[in-house]
């Protein structure tokens, strides 16, 4: 199983990061996973030139190819206002402008990080309805972890169930999501001739 990790949060060891480092092992405890991580504060700066010239650039473009090829995600964002932070948003704003189906049929778990428990609605509120939207298959089980939540007994049971969700959908859904299509060179008519087919004969 090729398993994606996006991380939106913006320190460095961010409980968001080391929330989703969580959910990926649990779900490689599972099923033998291969795991990537996007740290997406990394890409900010080419996430928002795409915006403005319409073009991914190279570190980007490999984040959306390695999501686009997983067979599983974990989506992980701290709250901001209440809802998911304007970068991991932007990360998939950005990504659905370069390749509109790449969510399509995907296995995605859904994450949060937040000071206070009073901000776990974000998982039903916004984060749920933006995969939905994208065509991602939600796991059940999202995983909100708030400042208290660390160490207490309730997450490690929410992300073992979040986390044995996600490794149940992936063997069935993989097969099942449309493989992209791979033109070769050898079906592609020369100019020349497509524009010869277009003159009036005689």
């Amino acid at each position: 199983m090729r398993l994606v990790v996006v991380s939106a949060g913006l320190s460095v060891q961010s409980s968001t990061r080391l929330l989703g480092d969580r959910l990926a092992a649990a779900a490689a405890g599972r099923t033998p996973a291969d795991v990537q991580v996007i740290e997406v504060r990394d890409l900010a700066v080419e996430i928002a030139h795409t915006f403005t010239n319409g073009f991914p650039g190279r570190a980007l473009t490999a984040a959306f190819e390695t999501v686009a090829a997983a067979d599983g995600l974990i989506v992980v964002t701290p709250v901001f206002s209440a809802s998911y932070s304007g970068l991991f948003k932007s990360f998939f704003d950005a990504l659905s402008v370069t390749d509109e189906g790449a969510l399509a049929g995907k296995p995605v778990l859904i994450a949060a990080t937040g000071g206070t428990a009073r901000h776990s609605l974000v998982l039903d509120h916004a984060m749920r309805p933006l995969f939905s939207h994208l065509r991602a298959v939600v796991v059940p089980t999202g995983v909100y972890a708030a400042s208290e939540d660390w160490g207490a007994e309730g997450l490690d049971g929410r992300v073992e169930r979040a986390a044995g969700e996600l490794a149940a959908l992936v063997p069935g859904l993989s097969t099942a999501r449309p493989q992209p299509r791979r033109d070769s060179f050898e079906d592609v008519t020369p100019f020349e001739e497509r524009l010869a087919a277009l003159r009036p004969a005689g």
